[in-house]
Order: structure tokens, then sequence, then C-alpha cells
């Protein structure tokens, strides 16, 4: 299993051909306390860097982009109930969908976590 990251603050954590995607810990920190998640449809389509949710905090609203293709086969329902786990917990408990690959090649255009943390550092 990896973790990869991408430009606009997601993660994907990639096991075979399934990735459980959410957004990075700078990213729940820079929005501040999180009061909604909208999450999608299991069954629904997304491409690469399509709108896959969104998310409302405090300070902004914000969408969350697909890091990967593919078919949504989960949803992380405990987020209806308790949106501020992502503050609590960004990159484990708060992870949003779980994403059937459409494309397995794509993850590599993904940042592993070392070149994440170098990338906030240029921010």
């Amino acid at each position: 299993m990896s973790i990869y990251f991408t430009k606009e603050h997601e993660w994907a954590r990639v096991s075979g051909n399934l990735a459980v995607v959410g957004i990075s810990g700078h990213a729940a920190h820079e929005l501040g306390d999180v009061t909604f998640v909208e999450l999608p449809q299991v069954g629904k389509q997304v491409k690469q860097g399509d709108v896959v949710a969104a998310i409302e905090s405090v300070k902004a609203a914000s969408d969350i982009y697909a890091p990967v293709s593919g078919t949504v086969v989960k949803v992380n329902s405990a987020l209806d109930e308790a949106p501020e786990q992502v503050n609590e917990s960004p990159e484990d408990a708060a992870w949003m969908v779980e994403i059937e690959l459409r494309n397995p090649a794509e993850v590599g255009v993904l940042m592993s976590k070392e070149q994440y943390d170098a990338y906030l550092k240029t921010l």
C-alpha cells in the first residue's frame, strides 16, 4: 500500500486496483473547522481531476478532486454525522471515497509523501 498526493492536497492510498481518497492534513488545517462534507453516490464515474466531493468549513467551501480515474465503490458516510473527523484525522479516519482504478498508470503523475512535503515548502 502506497500513499500519493496531488498539488490540490488530495491523497490517494493505493492498494491493488483500489484507491482510498481524502484530503491532506495541510488542507484540513488551511480549511479550519470542517462543518459539512458532500460525498458522491456509489457508482459515480470520475476522471482524474474531476470534482468527486465537496467540503465546507467555517472559512471556505472547496471542491475535492479525484486523484485517479475510476468508479466510486464506497463512501465514508460517517462524515455525514461527524464532518469534524476531517480536522481530527484527515489522512486516516476521514477518508472520503474509495475508487476502483480505471487506469492504474495515472498514479505515476501523483507525488510521493516526500515530494509532497517538499512541494508544501514552496507554498
